[in-house]
């Protein structure tokens, strides 16, 4: 084993020992925080050891930093040359991820069963990519002191949905003055919701509330969630060997999608409803990349993104044609600016236009 994939693999080794350290501490001050952070940098570093120990590169060309979470994925996901990774572990892993991105940069209230979900799914998931790609086991590498992070688990995610939706109904019950314990508590359900339809930006605090409102007047949380409708826990062994794994149901409509090199990671996605699927217009796409309409379509038409039905259908509703964008569409358009100024972009569009 090269001395990077070793070094690599023992940081994220560590992480993992001490995610279930911070899960199995008798105390709850910053605890799921720091387990999420802790479970995912394990991830990253795990993920990145497989790379290079499949002599993979981490590094683009002259650039200083390594390649972040989401293009490790991809690259486990979609590179034929050492893939390792099964659509439902990627969506496990940008799940992980998402519900670390929130504890981390803002408010997430996530109950005890969810958090042993994540924890005991992470270390599950951890464990299956290690043995394969290291053909070593990981048992061996953990202190003979480490305990399972728990004997008893969720084992149906409809019941752990109707759990926390219920807890979502109370807290905004006439009186109580909680919406935003209610916001934060529907923010990790969220999460998991954007996951699955492979949109990996937060959900804004409007968009909660819109989602708590739904909640609140009795719609069912298969309807406000439909993506999370087309997964389920899948639970094997007892105590010591129990292993959870997210998995699609039998028999719904999933659709698995292997994106490109720069549009992010692939995952599970159901299209229950197209217009759900398609929700942006041109002006909400604008609002979303902070883009004038006029430049943000310039971009749009720089990357040729109307060609492509990830990012953009037309329905015809009544008579008129509406033009609908996926949130997908935002992430493209993002990292695109990360290598090309819109100001660029827009003087070829008037270069062009003066041609015409």
């Amino acid at each position: 084993m090269k001395k990077e994939v070793k070094q690599l693999r023992e940081k994220a080794i560590n992480a993992l020992v001490l995610s279930i350290d911070h899960f199995n501490r008798p105390w709850d001050r910053g605890r799921t925080e720091a387990v999420l952070i802790l479970m995912d940098h394990s991830f990253e570093m795990l993920l990145k050891a497989a790379i290079r120990h499949k002599n993979g590169k981490i590094r683009k060309p002259r650039e200083k930093q390594t390649i972040g979470f989401d293009a490790c994925v991809r690259k486990g996901l979609t590179d034929a040359s050492l893939k390792f990774l099964t659509e439902e572990q990627a969506l496990t892993l940008q799940t992980i991820n998402g519900q670390r991105d929130a504890a981390q940069h803002y408010l997430v209230d996530m109950s005890e069963h969810q958090l042993y979900f994540y924890a005991q799914a992470g270390v599950t998931l951890f464990r299956d990519i290690h043995d394969a790609v290291f053909e070593e086991k990981l048992i061996l590498e953990l202190p003979e002191r480490v305990l399972p992070i728990s004997t008893t688990a969720p084992r149906d995610l409809t019941t752990l949905f109707d759990q926390e939706v219920e807890e979502i109904k109370s807290l905004l019950a006439p009186g109580t003055r909680r919406k935003m314990d209610a916001v934060a508590k529907a923010r990790s359900l969220a999460v998991l919701e954007s996951a699955v339809n492979g949109d990996y930006e937060q959900p804004s605090d409007g968009e909660l509330e819109k989602v708590c409102k739904r909640l609140s007047e009795g719609e069912a949380w298969t309807g406000v969630f439909p993506g999370v409708a087309a997964i389920n826990i899948s639970a094997e062994g007892e105590g010591p060997t129990l292993s959870l794994r997210l998995t699609k149901r039998e028999g719904l409509p999933v659709t698995l999608l292997k994106e490109g090199e720069g549009s992010g990671a692939a995952v599970a996605l159901k299209r229950v409803n197209e217009l759900d699927f398609y929700s942006l217009g041109a002006k909400d796409l604008a609002g979303k990349v902070g883009l004038t309409v006029p430049k943000s379509r310039a971009l749009v038409d720089y990357l040729k993104l109307r060609d492509n039905p990830d990012y953009f259908k037309e329905f015809e509703i009544s008579g008129v044609t509406h033009a609908r964008y996926s949130p997908k569409a935002v992430k493209a358009m993002k990292d695109a600016l990360l290598d090309v100024s819109i100001e660029d972009v827009w003087a070829q569009r008037k270069v062009k236009a003066v041609k015409k």
